[in-house]
């Protein structure tokens, strides 16, 4: 099942990750989950922002899909923070739905991170098996939610 746009087009899941163990876990249990839509991942910060709004700028350039971003903060060469606040910054990509799925729990980050526009912050658990039930459920959340058409 794929989640849709209000239009019900297929909704794009752009996985921001450095850790390649986290990103397949993330992956792989989305797609247990029942979601059959198109991943694109990038591995920290710099490839997000290059990929959004670089020369290469594939996002802008291949259309600016419906999208959902899964989006973790503690990166190497710019963090999630710099990333999430440039993304909600710039009318192009400000629509869309930033998910945090990041490790860090401190309650200070969190408001900051609703400060800068994300939708929902979800905390990896640090034991395998709560993190696969988490991403498990994020999958199914997915699978119901109903987003607006991006704006261009």
């Amino acid at each position: 099942m794929q989640p849709g746009t209000a239009a019900g087009q297929s909704v794009g899941i752009i996985l921001i990750e450095d850790d390649d163990g986290h990103a397949t876990l993330i992956e792989r249990n989305l797609r247990r989950a029942g979601l059959s839509n198109g991943f694109t991942r990038l591995r920290d910060g710099q490839e997000a922002l290059d990929y959004f709004f670089g020369e290469s700028g594939r996002y802008l350039a291949e259309g600016a899909q419906a999208a959902v971003i899964l989006l973790d903060l503690k990166m190497p060469r710019i963090d999630g923070l710099e990333v999430l606040r440039r993304l909600k910054e710039d009318k192009r990509t400000a629509s869309l739905p930033v998910i945090v799925l990041t490790t860090t729990d401190d309650p200070r980050e969190i408001e900051r991170c609703y400060e800068l526009g994300c939708n929902v912050y979800v905390t990896k658990p640090v034991e395998y098996d709560a993190f696969i039930e988490a991403v498990r459920r994020l999958g199914f959340f997915l699978q119901v939610v109903k987003l607006p058409a991006c704006g261009r």
